[in-house]
């Protein structure tokens, strides 16, 4: 029996553990929050933050475990690279080339010193010294920590006496207290936020998304439902493919995970946006797991513990499948989830995170989520007729 470390205590955690236990190995977690949902399905859990680099690696060393793993846990994910590199366990990539993935400062400049499709963008650790340095004739903008995820502490600035707030609101969420101001590259269509797999630094299973934005949300830049297949061109997806490789090869990276946002501009220019050595939030591989039959989450489990990876091919899509999150736009109680009876055939999964008279937060961010809905589709019309305008039928209640 091989022992899993998992880092952190989210739901998303929880398909995970127990693919991991139906594989035959022991599963442990551990964060600074024994009340998170995913504890109760571990093996064992112990209370140490998984920011803390050095606490970790004790851990994992007295613990011997055989693998570590901070899937859809973007705090975790440079530590889980160290604690690998010093254990001598598999792991994704180098600790260096985990550190650029994660910080979108050094990714951005690794992406422009390569050569890459990349908007134009600087990181600050000052407040004056960004608000001298910016020119007006670069709005809009967006503001954002360079190492925070989830959409926390993005700001699109369209007018230039809204950048000040929009810097202290991105600081807020950052523990470095350093943000970025990067150029708006207005989308063509859907810009792609999913996952995808390398197996010895081949992307063996590369996928596309349409990513979806609630503009009445509390925070319109926090993904509010997706689609697969993808919109985005034929051409730029297979120009995204090899851009893709070229980047996990320049990183020399291993056998991993990917959650990786693409974007196709209305100069129709495809861009890399954030590629993260961890699975995404938002269920994405359970997503792809209904949408193509592959299992992402075995073959990351078999990564982490250095075993032999499931065979990959690059994904077939056996119809159109649409995920929308189920939020709240205010703060309250939650009463009941209605779904019109005109989608009720599309529906193939219903997984609410909350029972009546539980509190509900606004949906400010991706942690404020309150559960999920997966639909399929004959065709992509008829998805794009419902999705295009989920709310007519989905409905929260909240009082």
């Amino acid at each position: 029996m091989k022992k899993l470390l998992l880092f952190g205590g989210l739901r998303y955690l929880i398909p995970v553990i127990k693919a991991a236990k139906n594989m035959g190995h022991y599963v442990i977690t551990c964060d600074y929050l024994p009340d998170n949902i995913a504890h109760i399905y571990s093996d064992e859990y112990h209370n140490v933050s998984i920011t803390d680099k050095e606490n970790m690696l004790k851990l994992a060393q007295s613990l011997q475990v055989d693998g570590v793993m901070s899937f859809a846990v973007d705090p975790g994910v440079t530590t889980a690279a160290y604690v690998s590199d010093k254990m001598g366990l598999s792991c994704a990539g180098p600790y260096q080339s985990v550190q650029i993935l994660q910080n979108k400062a050094l990714f951005r400049n690794f992406l422009e010193m390569h050569n890459f499709n990349v908007p134009k963008s600087h990181s600050y650790s000052n407040v004056e010294l960004a608000l001298r340095d910016f020119d007006v004739n670069d709005l809009p903008v967006i503001v954002k920590p360079v190492d925070a995820a989830g959409s926390k502490g993005v700001t699109k600035v369209t007018r230039q006496q809204d950048l000040e707030a929009a810097i202290t609101y991105a600081i807020g969420f950052s523990s470095t207290k350093t943000f970025i101001i990067e150029e708006f590259i207005e989308s063509k269509g859907f810009s792609s936020d999913t996952d995808c797999f390398s197996i010895d630094g081949e992307l063996s299973f590369v996928s596309f998304s349409s990513q979806r934005f609630d503009p009445n949300s509390p925070n319109p830049y926090t993904p509010s439902a997706y689609s697969w297949p993808s919109n985005i061109s034929k051409e730029n997806q297979e120009y995204l493919k090899t851009e893709l490789q070229r980047l996990i090869s320049l990183l020399d990276m291993r056998s991993s995970i990917y959650n990786i946002e693409v974007r196709e501009g209305i100069n129709n220019k495809a861009y890399i946006m954030e590629v993260s050595p961890r699975g995404g939030g938002n269920r994405l591989s359970e997503m792809l797991h209904y949408a193509t039959g592959v299992d992402l989450i075995t073959c990351s489990i078999q990564a982490a513990l250095g075993e032999k990876i499931d065979k990959l091919s690059q994904p077939n899509y056996n119809g159109n499948w649409g995920e929308i999150i189920l939020y709240s736009n205010k703060s309250g109680t939650f009463k009941e989830l209605k779904i019109a009876d005109e989608i009720v055939k599309n529906v193939v999964e219903v997984d609410l995170w909350v029972e009546k008279r539980d509190a509900v937060k606004a949906f400010t961010a991706a942690n404020e989520a309150i559960g999920t809905l997966v639909l399929k589709f004959e065709s992509q019309d008829s998805l794009e007729a419902i999705l295009s305008d989920y709310s007519q039928y989905i409905e929260v209640v909240v009082e």
